[in-house]
């Protein structure tokens, strides 16, 4: 019992100041610019493609919400002492996912820096993480809690996938010095592949418990 108590307190720490960062991140594109942070490299995408900054805008928007919305849903307390929060907080992360972050990230992820291989990766993970979501809300309109669980547990893993992004640049970057496009080809799959496989070998764990 300490010993899971502990777990969950260090996850918490953990996401917490994964979270805030984030959000440090986010924060910077406000007041909203063309030219701040990410987009000072995107020039070309904001100044040819009309819809690009609004839809960039959105992508950012939401998935800080998702990232945030996410953990609540695999809280244990909340789960068990407020049911109806975790109903209503995971309708709204499936929304804002299906609706916002996914469809935005997709079409983001067509302009994405590093060529070919980089584009074909947030496509894929974009298509992915809408299928998870998507499927884990059927599953529990169906009353199977278990695959339900399972397919929220693999959403999830794409969307913190902004946050692991982020850390494997630091890392390669740090230790390898590559050219910035290689870097975005490298990271566009580590980002989310290592999650997805992790989350996996999870549910594979609690399969066979």
């Amino acid at each position: 019992m300490i010993l899971k108590n502990y777990k969950q307190t260090l996850w918490l720490i953990v996401f917490v100041w994964f979270f805030v960062l984030m959000l440090l991140i986010t924060l910077k594109y406000f007041p909203i610019s063309s030219n701040v942070a990410f987009l000072q490299i995107k020039q070309t995408e904001v100044i040819e493609i009309k819809s690009y900054l609004f839809i960039f805008y959105i992508h950012v928007c939401s998935s800080i919400f998702t990232l945030l919305a996410g953990f609540t849903q695999f809280n244990p307390n909340i789960l068990k002492q407020f049911p109806s929060v975790h109903k209503w907080i995971g309708k709204l992360y499936v929304f804002v996912t299906l609706v916002l972050a996914s469809p935005s990230g997709f079409f983001i992820g067509i302009f994405a820096n590093g060529g070919f291989y980089s584009k074909i990766s947030f496509v894929i993970l974009s298509i992915l993480w809408f299928y998870f979501t998507l499927k884990g809300f059927i599953l529990i309109k169906r009353n199977n809690i278990k695959c339900h669980k399972a397919f929220m547990m693999r959403s999830f893993a794409l969307t913190f996938s902004a946050v692991t992004l982020r850390l494997w640049k630091v890392i390669i970057v740090s230790l390898f010095h590559p050219a910035p496009m290689d870097v975005y080809q490298i990271i566009a799959w580590l980002g989310w592949v290592p999650n997805l496989l992790f989350i996996e070998y999870c549910i594979f764990k609690q399969k066979y418990k």
